[in-house]
């Protein structure tokens, strides 16, 4: 009796996911609940856990492939079912082995193989169609050499046809170049990174203002506190804690930063969930710290160490990245000493914290050296006037230049 692998549900607003890497390939033995393979959906990466014991005996969905929720993946087969799926899989592949050379050779166009990349640059810079060209490769697929010998044979593109021809997303690379170019699809997260990020600059009238805060106080506060805060709490005292804490008191005397425009209506949230930007290997990922405000900087640090775990790890479900009012995005990690963030729609405010760098500035008529970073907050300028943003900037400065004022809630 063979088992059946589902696409689990991946969450509400999900539809769709696109099926990445399989761990195992048919014939493989699996063990109830090990990975059998991962589903990228436009937000996160998960994997689909085997439902049985038993051996793969069927994929049909592949890699690249797009499935729903209760799509089939594939199935599991069990007792003598099991033993007899790899034998008739190795019999298919000897079979298929012996056939003769004139049969297994497709003709032209018909291979089930799209040309190879530099194949594929060369046919467009000759104007020929691949169905033209008798592939050589695995599967018949079309590889430069092919293309170089049907352009010495003469042969020319078909009539243009009644049907527009598809535009190219880009120019053809020269012959030369073709060969040292590699074509990878876009992950269904890096899609929707793209997709939303430009939504977001066409929808939004975003505008940017800056300012800068010293560092000194909060820097001295956890080089005193740090060792004593780590052993009590288990986590390490960070800028994050101090930040989202400093961005939670502006956001409750500024509201407009903190709602968002729903068609001609305003929607003030009476809530602050602050969305932290990680960066991962698969792209960026924005998880939530919900009701941010009511937590300590113990509690904010305890979370954001946690979903930051979990990003870097690929298991962040659909509940940790849903429900944002602002974000915060910490580019000085990496080294940004001046940057303007994009909004998180349909959020109306993000604030970037940048590295921290020691300059020269006046203070109380001396010139003192300070660690100082630059503070960037861009904002929808259809909710947020510049007013209440340039106050919620300096307020934030405030809130850090004197983080007295976070534990007295001032």
């Amino acid at each position: 009796m063979a088992t059946e692998i589902r696409v689990p549900t991946l969450g509400e607003s999900v539809s769709e996911a696109t099926v990445g890497t399989w761990f195992k390939k048919v014939g493989d033995a699996i063990k109830a609940d090990e990975p059998l393979c991962e589903l990228e959906t436009d937000k996160v990466t998960i994997e689909v856990p085997a439902p049985a014991s038993g051996v793969l005996s069927e994929i049909t969905a592949n890699a690249g492939d797009t499935v729903e929720p209760g799509g089939l993946l594939g199935q599991i087969a069990e007792g003598a079912a099991a033993a007899a799926a790899p034998a008739a899989a190795e019999k298919g592949e000897k079979a298929a082995a012996a056939a003769p050379a004139a049969e297994a050779k497709p003709a032209a166009g018909a291979s089930s193989m799209p040309p190879a990349p530099a194949a594929a640059k060369l046919l467009a810079e000759s104007n020929i169609a691949a169905d033209q060209v008798d592939g050589s490769g695995k599967r018949g697929q079309v590889l430069k050499g092919d293309v170089i010998a049907a352009v010495a044979k003469g042969i020319t593109a078909p009539a243009a046809s009644a049907e527009p021809a598809k535009v190219a997303a880009r120019p053809a690379s020269s012959a030369a170049d073709a060969p040292r170019e590699e074509r990878v699809k876009m992950t269904r997260l890096r899609q929707t990174i793209a997709k939303r990020l430009k939504d977001a600059q066409n929808t939004a009238a975003m505008l940017t203002t800056y300012n800068e805060v010293d560092m000194k106080a909060v820097m001295d506060l956890r080089s005193r506190y740090k060792d004593i805060f780590e052993k009590k709490h288990g986590v390490k005292l960070g800028f994050m804690g101090f930040f989202t804490k400093a961005v939670t008191h502006a956001l409750k005397e500024l509201p407009a930063v903190n709602a968002e425009i729903d068609g001609t209506d305003i929607i003030y949230k009476n809530y602050c969930h602050v969305g932290v930007a990680v960066g991962t290997d698969k792209g960026l990922v924005v998880p939530v710290v919900r009701d941010a405000d009511q937590m300590s900087i113990a509690e904010i640090e305890k979370e954001i160490g946690r979903l930051g775990k979990l990003a870097r790890d690929g298991a962040l479900s659909m509940a940790d990245m849903q429900g944002g009012t602002f974000t915060i995005s910490n580019g000085g990690v990496y080294g940004s000493l001046m940057s303007s963030p994009i909004l998180n729609a349909p959020q109306s405010g993000i604030l970037g914290m940048h590295k921290i760098q020691e300059r020269p500035v006046v203070v109380g008529g001396q010139i003192v050296i300070r660690p100082m970073m630059y503070l960037a907050l861009s904002y929808d300028h259809r909710m947020v006037d510049g007013k209440e943003a340039v106050t919620f900037l300096v307020r934030v400065k405030e809130s850090l230049e004197d983080p007295e004022r976070l534990v007295l809630d001032l």
